[in-house]
């Protein structure tokens, strides 16, 4: 059986485009814009040239037109569009990326027409996805998201959609039929791989779900860190838990989410989930992909929104953070606002609800801890025991599940002012002092 390949495999960029490698020099590229007075188009352009940056991309210069109804062909008008080729040629620019999406014909006349690659910004984040996924479910959701977001540009994206056999000349060939086109021979490819793709997913969902399982079977406290990409989620879990989590003042730098220990002041140990940042205007195909990333956010017991006190932004990114939270059910979940960075020179907002935290110095996060705590509180008691020598075994309830906050030998057992969980509070009621 004759071998199918795509235009485009996912290990490969498209022919002449550049992809991330440390050992390359920045792609020089230019960035498109179409303002329809939709969003703030200044922001938008701002954070598509950090996306860039993070890809390995140096923007050299900017092509924006105002307009109310796009080009159905390109998007930007004619004009513009010429205006455009002569940036890319004089900046020696080697790529082009738009901001918003493209249908696989305006991807293909605008590289025709600029004389340089051309993504638009959702083949940017897959493509930054691709680069940064670790797991093996992260490599597979983005692999998802790609192959749904291909398929209906598949003919735009392609180059020469030839007939693979068929046809003409009599005999057998004449029976046949005209044979498939190589577009329809992708396109039943890509079906098929993303069906394997998502019973693969579902696979490791039910693992997923039986980790949680375990975990509130054994009443440990989950707390998600969520919030716009690049507010220092990651600096925060190493700052709280002392885990050497990668961070980096770059866009997407943690995808895959990652748990660690904390034990809070009262003595409670809880988790700490570091999720993937959001991004405004996310994909949808990549928010249904990275949706069970997410769900560990819907799961939580508590939800930390981080937002950079730094920026300008912060009001709208937590918005960003609230749309994506409720559209994943989160709204009945106790949520604590934290403003990182605020180390920095800021416009963090004078709220008694807000707390401002520095991940970098460590301040406010005593604080935060104690909010916790508080929120948590019904999850453990302080008392005092006294435990005959026989049942010093109870005390490992303490220390495994609690925290011994003073421990004295006595005459007739051992004095214990610890913290219990309240399901193991039977356990030593009978010593209770």
């Amino acid at each position: 059986m004759e071998e199918i390949t795509l235009d485009f495999p996912l290990s490969e960029a498209p022919a002449g485009q550049k992809t991330l490698r440390d050992d390359q020099p920045p792609v020089r590229t230019v960035l498109l814009a179409l303002d329809q007075g939709r969003f703030d188009a200044q922001r938008s352009l701002d954070e598509l040239a950090a996306l860039a940056e993070a890809n390995g991309m140096e923007v050299v210069a900017t092509v924006t037109q105002k307009r109310s109804t796009p080009e159905a062909a390109t998007m930007l008008g004619e004009g513009k569009v010429e205006e455009a080729r002569l940036v890319c040629l004089n900046t020696d620019a080697e790529a082009a990326v738009f901001d918003g999406e493209l249908t696989g014909s305006q991807i293909r006349n605008l590289s025709s027409a600029l004389g340089v690659e051309v993504l638009d910004r959702t083949m940017l984040i897959l493509e930054i996805f691709r680069a940064r996924a670790t797991t093996n479910e992260g490599k597979l959701q983005t692999e998802l998201a790609t192959l749904r977001y291909r398929m209906p540009r598949l003919q735009g994206l392609g180059e020469v959609l030839s007939r693979q056999g068929g046809g003409g000349g009599g005999g057998g060939g004449a029976r046949r039929g005209a044979g498939e086109t190589k577009l329809e021979l992708d396109r039943r490819y890509l079906r098929s791989r993303i069906e394997k793709l998502e019973e693969r997913l579902r696979e490791l969902q039910k693992r997923r779900e039986e980790t949680r399982r375990a975990r509130r079977k054994n009443g440990v406290p989950v707390i998600a860190l969520v919030g716009y990409t690049n507010v220092g989620k990651s600096s925060l879990t190493n700052a709280l838990c002392g885990a050497e989590i990668f961070e980096a003042n770059m866009l997407f730098a943690t995808l895959d989410p990652t748990a660690r220990k904390l034990t809070l002041p009262s003595g409670l140990q809880v988790i700490l989930i570091d999720t993937v940042g959001f991004v405004s205007r996310l994909p949808h195909d990549l928010v249904d992909a990275f949706k069970s990333t997410l769900e560990e956010a819907a799961c939580a017991d508590i939800i930390v929104k981080v937002a950079d006190a730094s920026d300008s932004e912060a009001a709208e990114q937590l918005s960003v953070t609230d749309d994506v939270l409720n559209s994943l059910g989160c709204s009945d979940i106790p949520q604590i606002v934290v403003y990182n960075k605020c180390d920095r020179t800021g416009v963090a907002p004078y709220d008694p609800d807000v707390l401002l935290v520095s991940a970098k110095t460590g301040f406010g996060l005593d604080t935060l801890c104690a909010r916790l705590d508080e929120i948590l509180a019904h999850r453990v008691r302080t008392v005092e025991v006294l435990l005959p020598y026989d049942k010093l075994s109870l005390a490992d309830v303490f220390r495994t599940r609690g925290s011994v906050l003073a421990e004295e030998y006595r005459s007739d057992g051992v004095y214990y002012k610890a913290t219990v969980k309240v399901e193991d509070l039977h356990l030593v009621e009978p010593y209770l002092l």
